[in-house]
C-alpha cells in the first residue's frame, strides 16, 4: 500500500533546485507578446477622458485595447457579471484595469500603460464598513439572519450578561508566483492557456465567452502554482482572457504576469469583518444565548463574497453547541479591491468570533478559558466515532437523547475534541506551564507570557453543492505504467502525491509507476476549484473509481483465461495472484491488452448525503467535519508592544491520513499562516483608497524567525467515520484556524497588565499590542 505513507512531494526535487516549471518559465512561441493593464488612480468616480495616444506611440507597442475593442463579453467575474475586464468608463477603486497594453515585452508593455492621461469626475470613495453602512451600499438587500432556538429570551434570562465588539483584518494571499497566464492562439480560432489558477474550468468558460467560442475550442491547462491560498480561484480570470483576446487579434502567443506591486494593488485580499457580540451564560461559563452581528468588507465587486460570508456564519459555532444563537451577517459593498476566497473561506473569521466570545467569558468568571470551552463543547461521540448519516436516518454513534445540532440544523454525531483536547492538554504539560507562567509574570514588570488555546472543527464540502463532483482519467500502458489526470491542481499542497498514492495502491503497484500530467480542461471536462479543502477528497475518490473499473476488468480477463474464479485474483507488491500463479503487473497488463481488454477509464465521483438551502440557513452543507486543537505561548513587551511566539503545540485530526509528511507540513504551514494573520499582516489604505502596503517592504508575513522555536505537531490517530478516500481527512483549510490560538495567547498575555479584558483588534501589531497595553494601564 502506498497510501498512509510519508513519502516526499513529488515535486520536492524540482522545488528545491529552481527546476519546477511554472506559467513564467514554460518556453514560449517566438514573437510572443506581453500584457499589461493600465489602472485607474481614483478610487470612485468617472473617467471623463482617456488619452492613450503617448502609450500607443511608446515603444515597443504592438496593440492597445479600451472595453469598446473587446469582441465579445467584457466579464470576467466569477458569480454576478459585476466585474468587467476593462472599465466601461466607471472606476470602483484604485487599481482598476482601464486599458489594456499590448507589447513586444514585460518592460515595454508595463513602461507604456503608465504614459496614460486620464481625467476624472470623482466621488467620495466608500472606504470604510462605517461608510458603506450610512448609505446602505451592501451586496444583499438587508441582511442575512440565521437562527436557533430563541437567543433574544436565552439571554435576557441567563445569569451573566457580556457583550463586545472587534475588527478583523483581511489578508494578502502573498503566493511566492504571482498570478501569469500564456494564451497560444488556435487554428480554429480558439485558444490554448495556460494559466496559474485553481479553477481551470472557470477559465476555460470565461476565455470563451470573450473569445466568442465554443468551450470545447479552449484548452486550459495548468501543471502547477507556486502557491493560491484562494487568491487564483477568480482572481487569474482577468489575465487569461487578457490574453486570450490580445491572442486572437494578432495571431501571435501573449503572456502577461503581474509584478508584485501591481498584483496586490489590482488582486482581491481575504475579507475585513468587524464582529459585534451579546452573550448570556451561567455561572460555570455555558452559554445560554449568544448574538452575532457580522459586518463585513466586501470592496467593489461581489466576486465569491455571499459564500464567504456564509460560511463564516456556518462556523460561528465552531466546536461549541449553542442552542439558542442568532447570527446576522452584512455583505457591504465598499471602493475597495474586490475581496475574494481566502484559505477558510470565511471560516476563520466565524471562529475568531466565538472564540473572543469564550475568552472573553472566562476572564470574566475567572474561569480557565479552556474549562469554558469544554464545558460548552459537541458532545463527544461515542468511542470509535460515528459515520454522518443521511438526512432522515437514525443516528449512529451517539444516542438520539446527547445528539446535538448546529445552529444551521446539521447533526455532530463525530465529535473529537474532548479526546483531543485532554491529549495535548497532557502532552503540552498546560497545568505545569500555566503555574509557571503566572510565577514569572509576577516577576516581570514589563514582560509577560501568556497562553492561548483555540479549538477547530471545520465543515469538509462546498456549500454551493453541485460543485461537490470530480472526474478522472486513467490509462494503463501494456508496459504496466500508470498514467492519470485528474481536475484538481496542484498549488504545493502535495494533492498530486496524494492521488498518485491512491492510484498505486489500487494497483498494488511501487509509486515509481504511476505518472500525473497537468490538469487539462480537454481531458478532464467540468472540473470544480481546488478549493474547500476538497482536493483530495473528491479527486482521489474519481481516480479511485477509474482505477477500480480497470482492476476489474483485468481480473476478469485473467480469471477467464486462467480458469480461476475472479475472487482469486489479487493486486499486490507489485504482482498479480491468479490462483496458484503469479505475473508481475507489466506482464498482466500486457496480457490484457493482447486480449484487447481496454485498459483506460474514467472515473467520477460526487459527495453523498449533501443538503443545504443557505436562505433558510438549513441543512447538511458538509459531508464531514475536520477536527484540530492548538496551544501557543507567547511574549509581550508592554513598553514597546513588540511580541514573539514561544512555544505551540498541535494536534490535528487529518484522519487516516494519505500521507502523514505532507500533510504535517500543511498543519505547521497553515499554523503560520493563520498566525499571519492575526499578528503582522497588517492592510493599510489611505483616504482616498490607496493601498499603502503593496510590497514586501510594507507588508509583513510570517517569516521563518517568526515560527516558534518550539513548535510540535501531531496527528490525531483515528479513521475518518465518512466514507472518505481511505478515510483520510482533508488538511488544507482547517489547520489555518489553529493560528487563532496565537491571537489569544496575545490577549492572554496582555491581560496580566491590568484587570479589564483587553480589547485587542486583529491584526495584533506590535502598535495594536501596544495601545491595548497602554488602555488597561490608564484604564480606559
Amino acid at each position: 500500500m502506498s497510501v498512509a505513507k510519508s513519502l516526499p512531494h513529488d515535486a520536492a526535487a524540482l522545488h528545491v533546485t529552481g527546476e519546477a516549471r511554472y506559467v513564467d518559465d514554460i518556453p514560449t512561441p517566438r514573437g510572443c507578446l506581453h500584457l499589461a493593464f493600465g489602472l485607474s488612480e481614483i478610487a470612485n468616480g468617472h473617467v471623463r477622458d482617456l488619452n492613450l495616444t503617448q502609450v500607443r506611440n511608446s515603444k515597443d507597442v504592438v496593440a492597445v485595447f479600451t472595453a469598446a475593442d473587446l469582441p465579445f463579453a467584457n466579464d470576467v467575474s466569477p458569480s454576478a457579471h459585476d466585474e468587467p475586464l476593462l472599465s466601461t468608463g466607471r472606476v470602483h477603486y484604485v487599481g482598476q484595469p482601464l486599458f489594456l497594453v499590448v507589447a513586444r515585452s514585460h518592460r515595454a508593455a508595463r513602461v507604456a500603460a503608465r504614459k496614460a492621461q486620464a481625467t476624472y469626475d470623482s466621488d467620495p470613495p466608500i472606504l470604510t464598513l462605517d461608510d458603506a453602512l450610512a448609505i446602505n451600499s451592501r451586496f444583499e438587500e438587508g441582511p442575512r439572519i440565521w437562527h436557533a432556538g430563541d437567543a433574544d429570551q436565552a439571554l435576557s434570562l441567563a445569569p451573566h450578561q457580556l457583550s463586545g465588539q472587534f475588527e478583523i483584518g483581511g489578508q494578502e494571499h502573498f503566493y511566492l508566483e504571482g498570478q501569469a497566464a500564456l494564451a497560444l492562439p488556435q487554428e480554429d480560432g480558439g485558444c490554448h492557456a495556460h494559466a496559474s489558477t485553481q479553477h481551470p474550468t472557470e477559465i476555460q468558460h470565461k476565455v470563451a465567452e470573450a473569445i466568442g467560442v465554443p468551450m470545447h475550442s479552449v484548452r486550459v491547462e495548468t501543471r502547477r502554482m507556486g502557491g493560491g491560498f484562494g487568491g487564483k480561484e477568480s482572481q487569474g480570470n482577468a489575465l487569461a482572457v487578457a490574453c486570450a483576446i490580445a491572442a486572437r487579434a494578432t495571431g501571435q502567443a501573449c503572456k502577461m504576469r503581474y509584478d508584485r506591486d501591481d498584483d496586490m494593488i489590482i488582486t482581491g485580499k481575504r475579507h475585513a469583518f468587524r464582529i459585534a457580540y451579546e452573550v448570556g451564560f451561567d455561572a460555570a461559563g455555558r452559554v445560554e444565548g449568544l448574538v452575532f452581528t457580522h459586518l463585513v468588507n466586501c470592496g467593489w465587486a461581489q466576486d465569491l463574497s455571499l459564500p464567504v460570508a456564509d460560511r463564516a456564519m456556518l462556523h460561528a459555532d465552531n466546536a461549541y453547541h449553542l442552542p439558542h444563537i442568532r447570527i446576522e451577517s452584512h455583505r457591504l459593498k465598499t471602493n475597495l479591491q474586490s475581496a475574494t476566497a481566502f484559505r477558510g473561506f470565511g471560516g476563520p473569521q466565524g471562529m475568531l468570533g466565538v472564540e473572543r466570545v469564550m475568552d472573553h467569558i472566562a476572564h470574566h468568571l475567572g474561569l480557565d478559558p479552556i474549562e469554558v470551552r469544554m464545558r460548552n463543547y459537541y458532545p463527544a461521540a461515542q468511542e470509535g466515532g460515528a459515520a454522518p448519516r443521511p438526512l432522515g436516518a437514525s443516528p449512529r454513534g451517539i444516542s438520539s437523547q446527547k445528539e446535538a445540532m448546529t445552529p444551521y440544523g446539521m447533526p455532530v454525531v463525530d465529535f473529537e475534541l474532548h479526546g483531543m483536547t485532554n491529549a495535548l492538554l497532557h502532552s503540552a504539560e498546560y497545568g505545569q506551564r500555566r503555574h509557571e507562567i503566572a510565577a514569572w509574570n509576577a516577576a516581570q514588570p514589563h514582560l509577560k507570557r501568556g497562553l492561548g488555546f483555540s479549538p477547530v472543527k471545520f465543515g469538509i464540502s462546498f456549500t454551493l453543492t453541485h460543485l461537490n463532483q470530480a472526474g478522472a482519467l486513467v490509462h494503463v500502458y501494456q508496459d504496466g505504467s500508470i498514467h492519470l489526470n485528474h481536475g484538481g491542481t496542484e498549488m504545493g499542497q502535495g494533492l498530486f502525491q496524494k492521488v498518485a498514492q491512491v492510484a498505486a495502491s489500487r494497483f498494488g503497484v511501487d509509486l515509481q509507476r504511476v505518472k500525473i500530467t497537468a490538469t487539462d480542461t480537454a481531458k478532464v471536462p467540468n472540473t470544480s476549484a481546488t478549493a474547500a479543502s476538497s482536493g483530495s477528497d473528491l479527486n482521489g475518490m474519481a481516480v479511485r473509481n477509474a482505477c477500480d473499473e480497470i482492476k476489474m476488468r483485468m481480473a476478469t480477463f485473467l480469471a477467464t483465461a486462467h480458469h480461476v474464479p475472479v475472487e482469486e485474483i489479487m493486486f499486490a507488491n507489485g504482482q498479480v495472484q491468479i490462483g496458484p500463479r503469479q505475473l508481475s503487473f507489466a506482464e498482466a497488463a500486457r496480457d490484457c491488452y493482447e486480449g484487447r481488454i481496454s485498459l483506460s477509464a474514467t472515473g467520477f465521483y460526487k459527495t453523498p448525503d449533501l443538503q443545504w438551502d443557505r436562505i433558510k440557513g438549513q441543512g447538511r452543507p458538509f459531508y464531514y467535519f475536520a477536527y484540530g486543537a492548538a496551544l501557543t505561548e507567547v511574549v509581550v513587551d508592554q513598553l514597546t508592544g513588540e511580541n514573539r511566539i514561544l512555544r505551540a503545540d498541535i494536534l490535528h485530526d487529518a484522519g487516516a491520513s494519505l500521507n502523514p509528511a505532507l500533510d504535517i507540513g500543511q498543519i505547521e504551514g497553515g499554523y503560520v499562516q493563520g498566525a499571519g494573520w492575526l499578528t503582522t499582516e497588517e492592510l493599510v489604505w489611505d483616504d482616498a483608497g490607496r493601498l499603502r502596503t503593496h510590497a514586501p517592504s510594507t507588508y509583513k508575513i510570517p517569516a521563518c524567525s517568526d515560527a516558534p522555536d518550539v513548535f510540535n505537531v501531531a496527528l490525531w490517530d483515528q479513521a475518518n467515520p465518512a466514507k472518505t478516500v481511505y478515510r483520510s481527512k482533508a488538511v488544507g483549510e482547517p489547520p489555518f484556524m489553529l493560528g487563532i490560538s496565537a491571537f489569544l495567547a496575545l490577549s492572554d498575555a496582555i491581560s496580566a497588565f491590568g484587570s479589564e479584558y483587553p480589547a485587542l483588534n486583529a491584526p495584533a501589531t506590535p502598535e495594536e499590542v501596544w495601545h491595548a497595553c497602554q488602555r488597561l494601564r490608564h484604564g480606559v
